[in-house]
């Protein structure tokens, strides 16, 4: 299936709002330190941002593959989620609204990467960024997995697409580390201040999308479950 439009930018945006979200951008200014120590080598700073978006691409997509080729490739499990996974969407939807406000907690789902890892990692030199992007991408935390599991799988599966749309996800959870690595190789150096902006544009876009979500679960549950046309 062809996937073009709103499925697209949905997935980009779900990729963005990930990398910006407390825990996954804790790991997103890890892998900025990362590369700041070559600053002194602006092209190798830009070279290592790219890898590591490529790592998360590649982690992302890969994982993206593998489940919905798994839940897609048995019949029955095949069967019912093109049959009810409208009506599955909806709860969903809402539950990963509330993730995103916070109103729930899921402690159990933390993850994180070690300092003895990175530290391992480094050795790779600019491969290490692929490798650290790869790492931090399989690294969830409550908000990346509501992200993830809750909204970007369903919508892979709803358009029949194993690869296009978790790609777009990760390169959307990579884009403010490739982001400062440009910044950094046309030197700016206000790094901190930056951070800053961010952590505030990500508490309103998070809460803005958790009630966007909130209130398309709502809807699919009226039109799905109840079968109500909202729109008469």
């Amino acid at each position: 299936m062809e996937v073009t439009g709103f499925p697209l930018l949905s997935a980009l945006w779900l990729g963005i709002l990930t990398s910006i979200s407390p825990c996954p951008l804790a790991s997103n200014i890890a892998a900025v330190s990362f590369i700041l120590k070559r600053i002194e080598h602006p092209l190798y700073v830009f070279i290592s941002g790219v890898l590591y978006t490529v790592g998360r691409v590649v982690g992302y997509t890969g994982l993206g593959v593998l489940v919905t080729f798994s839940l897609l490739s048995i019949p029955q499990v095949s069967f019912f989620l093109q049959h009810y996974l409208n009506k599955i969407l909806g709860p969903v939807l809402i539950v990963t609204g509330f993730l995103l406000m916070e109103v729930i907690h899921v402690p159990f789902l933390t993850s994180s990467v070690s300092e003895r890892t990175v530290g391992r990692v480094r050795d790779f030199g600019a491969f290490g960024s692929l490798l650290l992007g790869i790492l931090f991408a399989l690294s969830f935390c409550p908000i990346s997995a509501a992200l993830f599991f809750g909204s970007l799988i369903p919508l892979s599966l709803k358009n029949s697409s194993h690869f296009i749309l978790p790609s777009l996800y990760g390169l959307g959870t990579g884009l403010p580390v490739l982001g400062f690595a440009v910044v950094i190789t046309f030197g700016v150096t206000n790094i901190e201040k930056i951070f800053r902006r961010v952590r505030v544009l990500e508490y309103w876009m998070r809460r803005v999308t958790s009630v966007i979500f909130i209130l398309v679960g709502i809807y699919y549950i009226a039109a799905h479950i109840f079968y109500l046309n909202l729109f008469l």
